[in-house]
């Protein structure tokens, strides 16, 4: 495969983590907000309406941010931190599979809260963009040069002058 081509990896799980993040994220800002901040206060979250705001916005902002490529390393870094403390506080109680049957309705089954599985696939694929960085078509890209942020491995090299 073309190295050019190859390069574009980043675009579609930044893509899709944007997406999956806003769709977290947007029904806290209405409705659904007063239920989570339950849901926070129930497991013992403190100061559960400040964090209730914390964690949207984080999902709502962090996932535009993630779509557009911009600020990927501190974004990825905040969500993983989120990701663990979801896990921990909410799904590993549950088990590590996703789809957690609790029983057998007339209806069909009936499912629990999900385990640990799929935080932990959204810290793998964060992790991905913070080492591998937010590729091609991204805010980043334009933005983040080795003079700036020496010290990331994906930072391109500013072009010379002439």
């Amino acid at each position: 495969m073309d190295a050019k081509i190859r390069a574009y990896w980043p675009l579609p799980l930044r893509i899709f983590l944007g997406i999956a993040f806003l769709y977290h994220g947007l029904p806290k800002l209405g409705g659904a907000h007063g239920g989570f901040v339950a849901m926070l206060q129930h497991i013992g979250v403190p100061a559960p309406g400040f964090f209730s705001w914390v964690v949207t916005l984080l999902e709502v902002l962090g996932g535009i941010a993630l779509i557009a490529g911009a600020l990927v390393p501190v974004i990825a870094i905040l969500l993983i931190v989120e990701m663990f403390v979801a896990m921990f506080t909410v799904h590993l109680p549950n088990g590590f599979s996703f789809v957690n049957v609790t029983g057998m309705t007339p209806q069909g089954p009936s499912f629990g809260m999900p385990g640990a599985e799929v935080n932990l696939l959204y810290i793998a694929a964060l992790l991905a963009l913070l080492i591998g960085g937010p590729g091609p078509l991204s805010v980043d890209e334009r933005v983040v040069t080795k003079d700036r942020f020496p010290r990331l491995p994906w930072a391109r090299s500013r072009p010379a002058h002439t």
